[in-house]
């Protein structure tokens, strides 16, 4: 499923990243990499604040429907 409409407070696992290249390797020098675990720590009308590698992250709402969870 999309990070998007994943649910607040659970541990999830990055599945997939569907992005270009240069949006990929951004994410990916943030930590967010296939098979890294991420937390939504809250949702806000234009995106989310998430933990990952015990860093807060804000990602807006194009990123997060572009990476996929479990």
């Amino acid at each position: 499923m999309p990070l998007i409409i994943a649910p607040e407070g659970r541990s999830l696992l990055v599945k997939k990243v569907i992005a270009d290249s240069k949006t990929r390797k951004h994410l990916e020098s943030l930590g967010i990499v296939e098979n890294q675990t991420i937390e939504i720590m809250s949702k806000q009308g234009r995106g989310m604040i998430v933990l990952i590698n015990s860093t807060r992250l804000a990602l807006d709402k194009n990123i997060s429907s572009s990476i996929f969870v479990e």
